[in-house]
């Protein structure tokens, strides 16, 4: 079997790839099943891409994208599925999909872990939200032989333009990367928010919280991304994200916190930021909203926050109680590792393929 990956973005640099896909392909080589991974982005136009500038930058990479899925489209007759993950390119009309799709009648198999059929554009590329074609969603899914949805809101949105939906959840690898679970110390408290420019926003919601816990407590706030925060706070610490000390710097945690608001686009999330810190044996307190209630058990290896009373006084029982996160730590890598990691999904996305 030869499977064709036509993704957004160049290999191991984007969450969404590395957890919803690349880190099942040593799976596929073992089942003598071949891939060839075509990414539309490359490197140097990924990383600008987000910055603010570098406007010619951006459309001689645009264009070398376009480029590049025009010329793949004369090999996609040799394989026998061909993955799509969120998009085969990110603006206009799904040209590629419905030419493999519908005029050549090849198998897609349609992956994506946002609702992606909502507007979402960064502030720094506004000027080209316009070109962005959000009905492309829907017709994907239409036209596709099987979709692979991240929670069950995504799952019921695919379903009402195709029957053929597999949930196939976000995972980590808890053998090889995410395999080092943090040793609690009773020292001073680390709580930690990991995640991009474009979900920063949520933990505005927070500041006052924040604000009336260091009145009390001594603790450090950790912010892991790739953009410092707008904001500050006596606690703050900022740490520029990368891959190669990524799971050292999330260490540095002892709380792991997931803020959202409850809208349709918040829904979406598969909740990776839990899933994260849990694998790790770090107690997660998010916003019971989507697929965040499924992970976390209330009490058990977390606790979902309703309101900003909720998220001071349950933040407030952890930093107090070194014996609690040392115990919801354990109970969360457990929770992982028993439901949401590579191991536990391997069989259910292979069956993708079959």
């Amino acid at each position: 079997m030869k499977i064709l990956i036509l993704c957004p973005y160049p290999p191991q640099q984007a969450p969404s790839q590395r957890f919803r896909f690349e880190q099942y392909v040593d799976f596929l080589t073992e089942k003598h099943i071949s891939y060839r991974q075509e990414s539309f982005l490359d490197s140097s136009t990924w990383k600008i891409l987000y910055q603010k500038g570098h406007f010619f930058q951006k459309i001689k990479g645009i264009l070398k994208g376009f480029l590049k899925r025009f010329l793949v489209l004369f090999s996609v007759f040799s394989y026998d599925y061909v993955l799509v993950h969120r998009e085969a390119s990110p603006l206009f009309f799904p040209i590629f999909e419905y030419i493999i799709a519908v005029i050549f009648r090849k198998k897609i198999i349609f992956d994506f872990d946002d609702a992606i059929w909502l507007p979402n554009t960064s502030e720094n590329n506004r000027g080209v939200a316009w070109l962005k074609y959000h009905q492309k969603t829907r017709l994907i899914c239409s036209w596709a032989y099987k979709i692979s949805a991240g929670n069950d809101f995504l799952c019921d949105y695919a379903r009402s333009f195709n029957a053929n939906v597999v949930y196939n959840p976000t995972t980590v690898d808890t053998e090889n990367w995410h395999n080092s679970p943090k040793i609690h110390e009773n020292k001073k408290v680390v709580i930690g928010w990991t995640g991009t420019h474009s979900t920063m926003q949520y933990l505005n919601e927070l500041l006052p919280v924040f604000e009336n816990l260091e009145k009390k407590y001594a603790f450090e706030l950790l912010i892991i991304s790739n953009q410092k925060p707008d904001f500050e706070l006596k606690s703050l610490r900022f740490c520029v994200w990368k891959k190669e000390t990524e799971i050292a710097d999330l260490l540095q945690m002892d709380i792991g916190i997931m803020p959202l608001q409850d809208d349709a686009w918040a829904k979406g999330k598969c909740g990776f930021k839990a899933l994260q810190y849990m694998a790790l044996g770090i107690a997660a307190v998010v916003s019971p909203v989507g697929v965040n209630a499924q992970i976390v058990d209330e009490n058990e290896n977390g606790f979902l926050c309703e309101n900003l009373e909720d998220w001071e006084n349950k933040l407030a029982l952890l930093l107090e109680n070194f014996e609690l996160r040392q115990q919801m730590g354990f109970a969360a890598r457990q929770k992982i590792v028993q439901n949401y990691s590579v191991v536990s999904n391997r069989d259910n996305f292979l069956r993708l393929f079959s």
